[in-house]
């Protein structure tokens, strides 16, 4: 009998997790704010609420496509828009952890429910009923006012974008290779991730430390000491330990190794190579974009961008590719020149760069970035922009700790408006740990959007992989990790500032060569002068950073900048080459990059930002694919756009209002080139931008 109890317990324990009153997932979350409750949401809980999800979309879809009523805007686009709501806040929560906080168990979950999602958009977006309602609407939505009649074309849009007026044999071809896609993108994610985490560098004799900074020392010291190798030390391939150590490691031997092993991530034939997805991507991809009648998949993903076509995008590239080559062929005549004063006999090579980019900037500027690192304390650069979100827009950030979070390390604040109302719940998940990818981005728990006359304000998180604090120093931030937090933040603010009806076009829900502008656009009050003096202060002492320092930093502002766009630009035509091709791809991806690289004229001292094997930008997911370019191309709109503030003073008032009006707070309610002219008064011009990186 007692068995027969126990088993009829644990039989209630498993149910409990897919019964839809026990899941935290599939009820409104009972937290502060709103948030999600991430201490009570298991693994076991994900599958379960996604198919319940899925399944109330799927009664709300029918109920649309059920009804006799003529099509309008309110029957047929609200809630549609409004479909899905659960499904959209699970899969935010889900993905969001996947890249933040993953493990083996998140990433298996991931691949049952990726294609899952795959076929269950697929059965919205290529339902003819349904597009043909929607279709009635978009051919009678004169009479709907801005905002309305904007989403309804965002739907319309997605809809032509997702197949609906394809034949039935060419929807079914297109399902199956979105689920494909889905699925090959994922296992690309994994694979980068396990090589990145895979490969650490041991170092016993401490004279090979040489050159090396202490606090990077020390940190190697203390992650060999975790993995139990105590009196050694170890580096790693997260940015925080690589980068310096490329930087000012003086073993050149050492050097190569821990830049071999990053530059051949995913490209190593053992069981986590990415070559053969990557062909198979392009492929598939490829017979997509053919399916929808384009010759390659870059014009098929940027028809509705600001670019509008490949052919665009590849005119600002060549307008900026010569003159970025030049001066990378300058800067390395002078390392080379460097290397020979020294008495070596062996040629500059891409692990050489950084450490004499170094030597050179010191020799020629008395200046080493090292020397400010002491003044960027991690919380100290955060209060600085608090500092400037509020100047700015009148927005501060109050701390609070009564909130669930999905890990120890994330700091969270709410957001107040300029009259002190809540704005938005923001986290803060700053350094390296295995269970997160690489790099840095902002997104969204929940979207800022209008319901049943309620704003529901946003649930935004910042994630980086910063410098972490040793046993006795803070978190002290390289220069290039100071401008990251605020690009980051660039992108936080545009979500938190968004002031719009309706999810699918609020917030950073605009195009991709648009949604990099705000965030490049706050790049530029990292190291202004007078925002320095907020936060720049050295973590011993409480002094101010030195003037003579920043006008070191300043001086040396378009150092190595041949180098930093080179290296962004070859990423970007690598990524219009592969998505440009019209033909079977056959070739080895690494072959094909070197093609495209060479013809160029890519000088060999330079590799791409990233090589193809671990270009999750492009491969991790459909964003950024035939999109790299949008860093750059939305870099001519933030520096013609500070041109301004830096005629009228970088906290002008009535500038910064224009800014928060007219970008900040409109989302995708209008085309972007309509919303920057109404901040501007005029389109761009490129001049600004090859100012700010000594091209011109």
């Amino acid at each position: 009998m007692k068995k027969l109890i126990l088993i009829i317990l644990m039989i209630g324990i498993v149910m409990a997790g897919k019964s839809p009153k026990n899941n935290p997932l599939l009820t409104d979350f009972n937290t502060p704010f709103g948030v999600p409750p991430f201490d009570k949401i298991k693994h076991e809980h994900y599958l379960p609420a996604f198919k319940e999800a899925i399944k109330i979309q799927k009664a709300e879809i029918k109920k649309i496509v059920d009804s006799k009523e003529t099509p309008t805007f309110e029957n047929t686009i609200i809630p549609l828009e409004m479909s899905g709501e659960r499904l959209s806040i699970i899969s935010n929560i889900f993905y969001n952890l996947l890249s933040a906080n993953t493990d083996k168990e998140l990433q298996k979950i991931a691949q049952e429910v990726s294609p899952m999602l795959s076929r269950a958009s697929d059965e919205i977006y290529l339902n003819d009923e349904l597009f043909k309602k929607v279709e009635y609407v978009y051919n009678n939505s004169s009479n709907l006012n801005p905002e309305d009649r904007r989403l309804v074309e965002v739907y319309y849009k997605s809809f032509i974008k997702s197949g609906a007026k394809l034949t039935p044999k060419d929807k079914d071809r297109v399902k199956q290779i979105n689920e494909k896609l889905s699925l090959l993108s994922l296992k690309f994610g994994d694979n980068l991730l396990a090589e990145t985490n895979n490969f650490q560098l041991v170092i016993e004799n401490e004279k090979d430390l040489e050159g090396l900074p202490d606090g990077l020392k020390q940190t190697a010291a203390e992650t060999a000491k975790k993995k139990g190798m105590t009196g050694k030390w170890v580096f790693t391939l997260h940015n925080p330990s690589i980068m310096p150590f490329l930087q000012y490691s003086k073993n050149r031997d050492l050097r190569y190794k821990i830049w071999a092993a990053w530059s051949n991530r995913g490209n190593n034939k053992n069981e986590y190579d990415n070559n053969e997805i990557i062909t198979e991507m392009v492929n598939l991809r490829m017979e997509k974009a053919k399916i929808f009648g384009y010759d390659n998949w870059a014009d098929y993903k940027l028809y509705d961008e600001m670019a509008k076509n490949h052919n665009n995008v590849y005119k600002l590239l060549d307008q900026l590719w010569q003159p970025a080559l030049n001066k990378a062929k300058q800067e390395a005549d002078e390392f080379q020149q460097m290397i020979n004063q020294e008495g070596n006999n062996f040629k500059l090579a891409p692990w050489d760069w950084r450490y004499y980019a170094e030597k050179v900037r010191a020799a020629k500027y008395n200046f080493d970035e090292e020397e400010m690192k002491p003044y960027f304390v991690l919380e100290n650069v955060r209060d600085g922009i608090f500092y400037v979100m509020n100047k700015l827009y009148g927005v501060s950030f109050k701390k609070i700790n009564n909130i669930p979070v999905y890990h120890p390390e994330v700091m969270t604040y709410e957001v107040l408006d300029e009259k002190g109302n809540h704005l938005a719940v923001l986290m803060i998940d700053l350094h390296p740990r295995e269970s997160k990818r690489g790099g840095a981005w902002m997104t969204n728990y929940i979207e800022q959007y209008h319901k049943n006359g309620k704003d529901v304000r946003p649930v935004i998180a910042i994630c980086g992989n910063f410098t972490k604090p040793t046993a006795d120093k803070p978190a002290l931030l390289t220069a290039d990790e100071v401008e990251t937090f605020f690009h980051e933040f660039g992108h936080a603010i545009h979500g938190m500032l968004s002031n719009c009806k309706y999810r699918s076009i609020s917030g950073t829900n605009v195009p991709r060569d648009f949604v990099e502008f705000p965030s490049q656009f706050h790049e530029n009050w990292a190291f202004q002068p007078e925002v320095l003096k907020v936060y720049a202060k050295h973590y011993k002492t409480g002094e101010i950073i030195p003037e003579n320092l920043v006008n070191k930093m300043k001086k040396a502002g378009t150092f190595n900048q041949g180098f930093a766009t080179v290296e962004y630009l070859a990423a970007s035509y690598l990524d219009m080459a592969y998505h440009t091709q019209t033909q079977q791809f056959d070739k080895n991806p690494m072959d094909f990059e070197k093609e495209t690289l060479d013809k160029l004229g890519l000088i060999p001292e330079i590799i791409s930002r990233y090589k193809s094997t671990y270009f999750n930008h492009i491969w991790g997911g459909d964003g950024y694919s035939a999109g790299y370019y949008s860093y750059i191309w939305s870099e001519v709109l933030d520096q013609d756009a500070f041109s301004v503030f830096k005629k009228k003073g970088i906290f002008d008032p009535t500038t910064a209002k224009s800014f928060k009006e007219n970008i900040l707070m409109k989302g995708y309610t209008e085309d972007p080139s309509i919303l920057y002219k109404n901040f501007r008064g005029q389109e761009p011009t490129i001049e600004p931008l090859l100012e700010k990186r000594g091209l011109n």
